[in-house]
């Protein structure tokens, strides 16, 4: 009962905030509540406040005692959201498959699919050398096995 009323209530607040999306919730034995949230455009400490006052003000403690935790997904956390792919597209992306480790910018990504593109130098097809080639991977989602964001300084 009460994890349908968290439930419900964090349901309410992303109704309202069309632009966050959860990404993990749940609430251990002891009731400690634990809420992740990314957003279409990143997350503010404002989100997460948001979020957090939306099922805190709602819930009685004379009634169950609780802890609440509301956070972003961060930004080393591997993607696990369809509308973390496309909030993504033009970064940088490490994504592992069961067959292959690809790095490259991620070009596209629907509600299938990604799209990876990165260039490769490879010897000339005839002659000494080499030449920069550029190499495009479609990748299904359910194929996917992690995906992060690599993070550039």
């Amino acid at each position: 009962m009460f994890k349908t009323t968290v439930q419900n209530l964090l349901d309410q607040a992303l109704v309202e905030r069309e632009d966050l999306f959860l990404i993990e919730f749940s609430i251990s034995g002891d009731n400690k509540i634990k809420v992740v949230i990314d957003g279409d455009n990143g997350v503010l400490v404002e989100d997460c406040i948001f979020v957090s006052r939306a099922i805190e003000h709602n819930l009685d403690r004379e009634v169950n005692d609780f802890s609440l935790d509301v956070m972003s997904a961060g930004a080393t956390a591997p993607l696990t959201h369809k509308r973390q792919y496309k909030k993504n597209i033009n970064r940088a992306l490490k994504l592992k498959t069961d067959s292959e480790q690809i790095e490259g910018t991620l070009t596209s990504a629907t509600d299938s699919k990604v799209v990876l593109e990165w260039k490769v130098r490879e010897p000339k097809p005839i002659g000494k050398g080499k030449i920069t080639v550029n190499k495009q991977a479609s990748i299904a989602y359910e194929d996917i096995v992690e995906a992060k964001v690599m993070i550039k300084f």
